[in-house]
């Protein structure tokens, strides 16, 4: 299926995204070179908010960045010393902070497997919602959602889309019970087929 033209987001060919409104740039360190003329072929959603369940200030930005004052919250002791990223993160508001290029590996998938294929984070693009397992994500994230999509569509041939749950079961459950996976696949650039399994109804 060809994408619809996006005028709201833009992949650059450096898979960097071009200056738009709500979208900020956040280097990571947290990257390295993907395996020479392999695909990029994934999409990975994730759930993400620190503290679990805290939704405002720029802790996961931070920790990405490997900047996370640890004393600034008990529960950070949990992570002290993890190096992670995301591609990208769409906060509650609809803000789109991209931390590594789409042609970088970002570390977000983990141990992980998709259809016999080991490491994950070698040929996928890693999306963080800002959220939980707990309550429903905003409408404006599941907009951001979409134009990003369509960004990604168009520079990537992206075969399937699955959550973190999905190709680490058992280890991980996000993007969680609360991600509408009918509503994001019918808006989507891609046909129902690169999703999970939906049911054919709404």
């Amino acid at each position: 299926m060809a994408p619809a033209s996006n005028p709201l987001l833009h992949l650059q060919p450096d898979g960097w995204l071009a200056p738009a409104a709500g979208v900020t740039l956040a280097p990571s360190p947290n990257f390295d070179t993907r395996p020479a003329n392999g695909p990029i072929d994934l999409l990975v959603i994730h759930n993400i908010s620190l503290p679990p369940n805290v939704f405002e200030g720029n802790a996961i930005i931070d920790f990405f960045q490997n900047k996370l004052d640890i004393s600034s919250h008990p529960w950070f002791e949990n992570i002290r010393g993890v190096t992670v990223s995301a591609h990208f993160l769409i906060r509650r508001n609809g803000d789109i902070v991209q931390f590594v290029s789409t042609l970088d590996r970002a570390w977000h998938a983990g141990v992980s497997n998709h259809h016999g294929r080991q490491v994950c984070n070698d040929f996928s693009i890693g999306i963080e919602m800002e959220g939980s397992d707990f309550c429903p994500f905003e409408a404006a994230q599941y907009q951001r959602l979409n134009e990003l999509s369509q960004a990604l569509a168009e520079r990537h041939d992206l075969h399937a889309i699955r959550g973190h749950e999905h190709i680490a079961p058992g280890r991980k459950t996000d993007p969680g019970p609360f991600f509408d996976w009918k509503a994001y696949a019918s808006n989507s650039p891609w046909p129902r087929p690169h999703f999970p399994d939906l049911a054919d109804s709404d």
